[in-house]
């Protein structure tokens, strides 16, 4: 038997994702990556360059700019036996194939009785931090965490961009994949496996399993994608004034890993939930929510939440005063640690 080759290598999140998706095209043959300018220039983010190049335009498509199309033909795909991975450009973008998405995709499943699987995965580069236009820096994240039967995972780094990929294309439910855009160039240490035995120890954790990236004491931080290395940052700017935080990577939206925040809460008393997108109605409510039920007589002050304002993203030149920073989740904390 031929010796099992384990290699690492440092990389950026997007290059990540391009070895993920290259990976996946290269073992399975129904996989077929989707989008606009996903195939000569390599998508926007250049997450999708050299893919057309080495495995062709009939595996890796360019497709007209109608997003409801892209999806509606990942649909149909799906049925006849592929595993298409479809691109939307732009968080903003994603809304012409809302209906596609929510009132097919999303059900396909259910409506069949079990019998129609449906392996599609959205990727969707999301949230802002990179001074872009309108509609460019949207986190839509809750609107389809809310749909029945839909998957919606965002990764934090690297590693976890490559192997969240891989297991989100061998779902056999749709996958709402939200990449920060912001962390794109963030370089981390991935562990890349050429067999499925060696595989096993190199992939981070169950596709819905958070992780606590931080040990603490005092204050649990619960964050996803973009957010959760600003929440490592908080930790260590908290642990000046002798602060211990801890921070939990949820890595998916929903499900959501309801246990792995209840473990953290019960050990520190205080819960503070950081997301970009807005507060109002955003999934810090439903773990709020969720967390004040199971950890009522653990708890030492409200659920606290920090996020965008319940307004449209402003331009480009006000977007830090929009998104949580530094400032803001420390002050979330003091208030905490106030009562």
């Amino acid at each position: 038997m031929a010796a099992e080759t384990v290699t690492s290598k440092n990389m950026a999140l997007a290059k990540a994702i391009n070895e993920s998706l290259r990976r996946a095209l290269d073992t399975d043959p129904k996989v077929l990556v989707m989008g606009e300018d996903v195939g000569k220039l390599g998508g926007v983010f250049r997450v999708t360059d050299g893919l057309q190049k080495d495995f062709g335009e009939d595996r890796v498509i360019d497709t007209p700019l109608a997003e409801s199309g892209i999806v509606g033909t990942a649909i149909g795909l799906a049925l006849r036996g592929y595993r298409p991975v479809v691109e939307i450009q732009f968080d903003g973008f994603v809304f012409p194939a809302y209906d596609q998405i929510v009132t097919q995709l999303a059900k396909m499943h259910a409506r069949s009785l079990g019998k129609v699987k449906m392996p599609v995965v959205v990727r969707i580069p999301y949230g802002g931090g990179i001074g872009a236009v309108e509609h460019h820096s949207e986190s839509p994240e809750a609107l389809f965490a809310h749909v029945a039967g839909l998957k919606v995972v965002s990764p934090s780094n690297a590693s976890d961009a490559y192997w969240m990929m891989q297991q989100a294309i061998q779902s056999d439910d749709p996958v709402i994949f939200f990449e920060p855009k912001r962390r794109y160039w963030d370089k981390g240490e991935v562990t890349l496996s050429d067999t499925g035995s060696a595989a096993g120890s190199a992939i981070p954790g169950p596709l819905h399993k958070a992780r606590v990236v931080r040990e603490g004491t005092d204050v649990t931080l619960v964050a996803y994608g973009p957010m959760v290395k600003l929440c490592q940052e908080v930790a260590d700017a908290a642990a000046e004034e002798g602060r211990n935080l801890e921070v939990v990577d949820l890595r998916s939206v929903s499900p959501l890993d309801f246990d792995a925040i209840q473990a953290s809460v019960e050990k520190t008393g205080r819960l503070v939930v950081v997301h970009e997108a807005p507060v109002f109605f955003g999934s810090g409510a439903e773990i709020a929510a969720r967390i004040t039920e199971r950890c009522f007589y653990h708890l030492e002050a409200p659920v606290l939440r920090v996020g965008g304002y319940h307004a449209p993203y402003p331009p480009a030149r006000l977007e830090d005063e929009y998104l949580p920073g530094l400032d803001r989740v420390l002050d979330a904390v003091d208030r905490a640690l106030a009562y």
